[in-house]
């Protein structure tokens, strides 16, 4: 799983110091948009920072927790023209020819109970041993004037709750940064 992730990250070389800067309490904040990317967030603790798609002008925040869950979330200006489907395509094509298999695609609210966000969400299993099954879910919503993408890989069922608490708290945190008004 790890090395599925790795290889969407890799696609551009990381510059952390050109999109990101550093924040309070070990965070990187990224530079464009304000997004907090903090040190942990939800049992999970920031591996690397950097620039996803210099073209897209897409830039990440990876993330890993114990027993190989694995996190990231990639901001990038909202198209004009903005379909989920269409802004994680790469990453399903990457995931597709790695040989995981599509469970499942739905929308649903996701972040603060108060205003939740549409999130188009799409499930793979990347392999299933014992009494696990290997996942990866993509997620994807418009927050604000952003696209915000969220890739968690964990072993489900025994790691479905930090899948969940990532998720919850990614768009949580890009409700309350990303979707406010600029003073």
């Amino acid at each position: 799983m790890k090395r599925a992730l790795l290889s969407l990250l890799l696609l551009a070389p990381a510059h952390a110091g050109e999109v990101f800067t550093d924040g309070a309490a070990g965070a990187k904040v990224h530079e464009s948009s304000g997004f907090v990317c903090p040190l942990k967030v939800a049992g999970f603790e920031r591996d690397a920072v950097g620039v996803r798609d210099p073209q897209a002008k897409a830039d990440y925040c990876a993330y890993s927790a114990l027993d190989g869950v694995y996190g990231s979330v990639v901001l990038q200006p909202l198209p004009k023209s903005y379909d989920p489907k269409a802004v994680l395509a790469a990453d399903f094509a990457v995931q597709e020819g790695s040989g995981g298999k599509l469970l499942s695609e739905w929308v649903q609210p996701v972040g603060p109970k108060a205003a939740p966000l549409t999130v188009y969400l799409r499930s793979y299993e990347t392999a299933h041993l014992e009494t696990l099954h290997y996942r990866t879910l993509f997620a994807s919503a418009a927050v604000g004037a952003w696209a915000v993408q969220v890739t968690v890989e964990y072993a489900d069922p025994r790691d479905k709750d930090l899948e969940q608490a990532f998720l919850e708290a990614t768009y949580a945190a890009a409700v309350a940064k990303l979707a406010a008004p600029n003073p």
